[in-house]
């Protein structure tokens, strides 16, 4: 019987529905970051731009970890092209209040002067300002500031409402509403590890590093020119061995747990409650400077690394696994896709359809709990695909065997083409089918990827990758130069900027308790 019987009948018995747009109307949201950088590349030490507004209460412009990467924030759309427009408008409105700098095109920075040239983002005096702060300072201790500039795109999904009842109908699943939705969200996510591999191969840009990103240290990297290092058929070195992660996590034991979604709480409540004796060294105070927010495996849930996350929006200071106890997984967050440095926008319409056709993939093939034999196959097929992806006859690991990543990445496509057809069901255009089409001709030609574009435009123009990344930022900021919003667009981010300091203010003034006791009381949440 075919691997793939499962998803075949769960199509089959979708398409034969009167409602043939059951699978349309998912949300579709995305936050990029962006490094902002001076006019010769090197990270600004300026502040956060004072028209932007108040970075901790800002919706949609925000910083990550330094007061240097800017964070843009979608709300979510019914339609791609809606969550693009809403990205384009608020990167223009931020260009227009940038003085001689530039927003960095691609993933990994360039022209790092030192872990102390990296300003910690900053985000007032108020507890959950400061909580925040602390929080970066501590991943700086554990896992250096460099690190922490690599930008991403996230990619935040969710499937109409109208959908579950239907699909659990179609199940026979006698479990409670949002009992059957995370176990279904969780079948998305553990699909999405397995053929996780299948994003930085099509979508990776980031084959090369500046040698400053490494400070001196030593690496199995390759010598491009003088002063960039890469791999030959890399994909995605942010999503490599030189990337973020819980590098820690062999000697800590730290590996969340996605059975289902009380092992995966579970599993990140023993890490953020375990000490761990690598991070006391640091100290949780020093000279009256908290340093960490604990000396745990890890501080808070957010730092625990993953291609893709449940999410549920939280409610003022909640923890996000008491807002996923108490209400569920309301979308997913899938983290592993590059900047796209031929884009202004960081990302385009195709890797979006595209994307969505596999999160609806992963959703419908079946999905049995990954076992340990199965996390090191996954763990080995993105590191693999990270730094070796386009090498001719890669094979990959899968259910013990080995097989070539571009016949299982065919599979893969071939499968999801009854998806895309009924995703297209009504628009002429065929947007999905279009996409699926130019993602299988990468399959087979791996010098079509970005990754392989990337390189060929650097050797061809004998380019390092600084002056790759720093031609491409130029292009993109005349690109932005000559676009101009409506005065209402304007006046929309105006007074959003306006709103996040009256809000962080009011955050402020409230304020009636120490930091000590503001921690005590977010750690005891339930």
């Amino acid at each position: 019987m075919s691997e793939y019987h499962i998803l075949r009948k769960r199509l089959g018995a979708i398409s034969a529905l009167s409602d043939a747009q059951l699978l349309t109307g998912n949300k579709i949201g995305l936050e990029k970051e962006s490094l902002r950088v001076n006019i010769s590349g090197g990270i600004t030490q300026t502040s956060h731009p004072e028209a932007l507004g108040a970075a901790l209460t800002h919706p949609y412009i925000t910083t990550d970890y330094s007061e240097a990467l800017t964070e843009f924030i979608t709300p979510p759309f019914e339609q791609i092209t809606e969550a693009l427009d809403f990205l384009q408008n608020t990167q223009k409105f931020v260009y227009k209040n940038l003085k001689d700098e530039l927003l960095w095109a691609t993933s990994m920075p360039c022209v790092v002067a030192g872990e102390s040239s990296i300003p910690l983002a900053h985000y007032g005096s108020s507890n959950a300002g400061t909580m925040k702060k602390v929080y970066r300072r501590g991943l700086g201790h554990r896992y250096g500031r460099v690190m922490q500039l690599i930008a991403g795109v996230h990619f935040n999904f969710s499937l109409t409402e109208s959908f579950w009842p239907v699909l659990q109908t179609l199940e026979g699943s006698q479990q409670a509403p949002q009992d059957f939705i995370n176990t279904r969200y969780f079948d998305l996510i553990r699909n999405s590890q397995r053929m996780g591999w299948l994003v930085p191969y099509l979508f990776g840009a980031s084959p090369a590093v500046c040698k400053s990103f490494l400070l001196g240290g030593s690496t199995t990297l390759a010598e491009f020119d003088e002063s960039t290092y890469y791999e030959p058929y890399a994909t995605s070195l942010r999503m490599g061995d030189i990337g973020y992660q819980n590098n820690k996590e062999n000697e800590s034991g730290i590996k969340a747990c996605y059975k289902n979604i009380d092992s995966y709480i579970s599993s990140l409540l023993w890490a953020i409650n375990t000490p761990y004796e690598g991070y006391e060294k640091f100290g949780l105070l020093k000279n009256g400077k908290y340093q960490q927010l604990n000396t745990n495996i890890l501080q808070i849930e957010n730092e625990y690394y993953s291609t893709i996350r449940p999410k549920q929006l939280l409610q003022g200071n909640e923890k996000p696994t008491t807002a996923l106890r108490k209400r569920g997984v309301k979308y997913v967050e899938l983290r592993s896709l590059d900047v796209n440095a031929y884009d202004p926008l960081g990302v385009n319409e195709s890797q979006l359809y595209f994307l969505e056709a596999f999160l609806l993939f992963c959703l419908l093939h079946d999905s049995p709990v990954i076992e340990l034999p199965e996390r090191r196959e996954v763990d080995h097929n993105e590191m693999l695909t990270a730094h070796q992806g386009r090498k001719p006859g890669l094979k990959l690991s899968r259910n013990g065997k080995n097989h070539t990543l571009k016949n299982w990445a065919m599979e893969i496509m071939q499968e999801m083409a009854g998806i895309c057809e009924l995703l297209d069901a009504d628009n002429p255009e065929k947007p999905y089918t279009s996409s699926l089409k130019k993602q299988t001709e990468r399959v087979s030609h791996p010098d079509m990827t970005p990754s392989a574009r990337m390189l060929d435009d650097m050797r061809q123009d004998s380019e390092s990758f600084h002056r790759f990344a720093e031609r491409m930022s130029r292009q993109h900021f005349h690109y932005y130069k000559n676009l101009t919003l409506t005065d209402e667009q304007e006046q929309f981010y105006k007074e959003e900027a306006k709103n996040s300091k009256l809000r962080q203010a009011a955050i402020e003034n409230a304020d009636n308790i120490s930091f000590e006791e503001y921690l005590d009381e977010y750690f005891s949440q339930k």
